[in-house]
Protein backbone atom coordinates (compact mmCIF):
# COMPACT_ATOMS: atom_id res chain seq x y z
CA UNK A 1 0.00 0.00 0.00
CA UNK A 2 1.39 3.74 -1.11
CA UNK A 3 1.42 6.41 1.43
CA UNK A 4 -1.22 8.09 -0.78
CA UNK A 5 -3.75 4.86 -0.65
CA UNK A 6 -2.97 4.30 3.10
CA UNK A 7 -3.89 8.29 4.26
CA UNK A 8 -6.59 8.50 1.51
CA UNK A 9 -8.05 5.53 3.64
CA UNK A 10 -7.50 6.84 7.00
CA UNK A 11 -8.91 10.33 6.28
CA UNK A 12 -12.06 8.36 5.14
CA UNK A 13 -12.27 6.65 8.48
CA UNK A 14 -11.77 10.32 9.78
CA UNK A 15 -14.35 11.58 8.27
CA UNK A 16 -16.28 8.44 8.74
CA UNK A 17 -16.00 9.01 12.73
CA UNK A 18 -16.58 12.63 12.69
CA UNK A 19 -20.21 11.78 10.81
CA UNK A 20 -21.78 9.34 12.83
CA UNK A 21 -24.49 10.03 14.77
CA UNK A 22 -23.86 11.89 18.61
CA UNK A 23 -24.69 8.87 20.56
CA UNK A 24 -22.69 6.81 19.01
CA UNK A 25 -19.34 8.68 19.15
CA UNK A 26 -18.73 8.84 22.47
CA UNK A 27 -18.30 5.18 21.82
CA UNK A 28 -16.89 5.13 18.62
CA UNK A 29 -14.27 8.11 20.09
CA UNK A 30 -12.91 5.76 23.22
CA UNK A 31 -12.58 2.57 20.91
CA UNK A 32 -9.99 4.99 18.07
CA UNK A 33 -8.29 6.66 21.78
CA UNK A 34 -7.55 2.86 22.61
CA UNK A 35 -6.09 1.53 18.89
CA UNK A 36 -4.22 4.76 19.02
CA UNK A 37 -3.09 3.99 22.50
CA UNK A 38 -2.00 0.84 21.18
CA UNK A 39 -0.13 2.09 17.79
CA UNK A 40 2.20 4.10 20.42
CA UNK A 41 2.95 0.86 22.09
CA UNK A 42 3.81 -0.86 19.02
CA UNK A 43 5.94 1.70 17.48
CA UNK A 44 6.83 3.13 19.92
CA UNK A 45 8.40 6.70 20.78
CA UNK A 46 9.99 7.59 17.15
CA UNK A 47 8.62 6.69 14.14
CA UNK A 48 8.38 7.33 10.70
CA UNK A 49 5.45 7.26 8.00
CA UNK A 50 6.89 4.56 6.45
CA UNK A 51 6.80 2.76 9.80
CA UNK A 52 2.68 3.07 9.87
CA UNK A 53 1.96 2.57 6.22
CA UNK A 54 4.01 -0.88 6.79
CA UNK A 55 2.24 -1.76 10.08
CA UNK A 56 -0.94 -1.43 8.29
CA UNK A 57 -0.16 -3.15 5.52
CA UNK A 58 1.61 -5.85 7.35
CA UNK A 59 -1.76 -6.52 8.73
CA UNK A 60 -4.51 -5.40 11.76
CA UNK A 61 -6.14 -8.50 12.84
CA UNK A 62 -4.45 -7.21 16.16
CA UNK A 63 -7.17 -4.23 16.51
CA UNK A 64 -9.88 -6.56 17.24
CA UNK A 65 -9.30 -7.78 20.45
CA UNK A 66 -8.34 -3.64 21.42
CA UNK A 67 -12.12 -2.67 19.98
CA UNK A 68 -13.76 -5.52 21.55
CA UNK A 69 -12.14 -4.83 25.37
CA UNK A 70 -13.25 -0.93 25.36
CA UNK A 71 -16.91 -1.38 23.46
CA UNK A 72 -17.74 -5.65 24.78
CA UNK A 73 -21.22 -6.29 22.58
CA UNK A 74 -21.23 -3.64 20.54
CA UNK A 75 -20.03 -5.12 17.01
CA UNK A 76 -20.66 -1.47 15.35
CA UNK A 77 -18.02 0.21 17.57
CA UNK A 78 -15.46 -2.26 15.83
CA UNK A 79 -15.74 -1.22 12.63
CA UNK A 80 -12.54 -1.00 11.36
CA UNK A 81 -12.94 1.44 8.16
CA UNK A 82 -13.87 4.02 11.22
CA UNK A 83 -12.33 3.63 14.13
CA UNK A 84 -8.83 1.53 12.73
CA UNK A 85 -8.61 3.90 9.70
CA UNK A 86 -9.54 6.85 12.68
CA UNK A 87 -6.58 5.81 14.55
CA UNK A 88 -3.84 5.60 11.63
CA UNK A 89 -4.68 9.12 10.75
CA UNK A 90 -4.68 11.02 14.19
CA UNK A 91 -1.31 8.80 15.07
CA UNK A 92 0.18 9.88 11.81
CA UNK A 93 0.28 13.34 12.88
CA UNK A 94 3.03 12.20 15.29
CA UNK A 95 5.25 10.55 13.02
CA UNK A 96 8.58 12.84 12.90
CA UNK A 97 8.64 13.27 9.70
CA UNK A 98 5.26 13.60 8.82
CA UNK A 99 4.53 17.39 7.10
CA UNK A 100 0.89 18.56 7.09
CA UNK A 101 -0.22 15.75 4.43
CA UNK A 102 3.00 14.56 2.97
CA UNK A 103 5.84 12.59 4.61
CA UNK A 104 8.82 14.74 4.37
CA UNK A 105 12.59 13.72 3.02
CA UNK A 106 14.74 12.70 5.59
CA UNK A 107 17.29 15.02 5.67
CA UNK A 108 15.44 18.13 3.83
CA UNK A 109 15.56 20.11 7.30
Amino acid sequence: MSFDNAIFQWQQGERRLRAERPERCRLLERVTDALVAELRRRLGGRFYVQELVQLYRDGTGWYLPVAMKVAPGEPWAWESGVVLDAAFGRYLREAADYAGGRPELRGSR
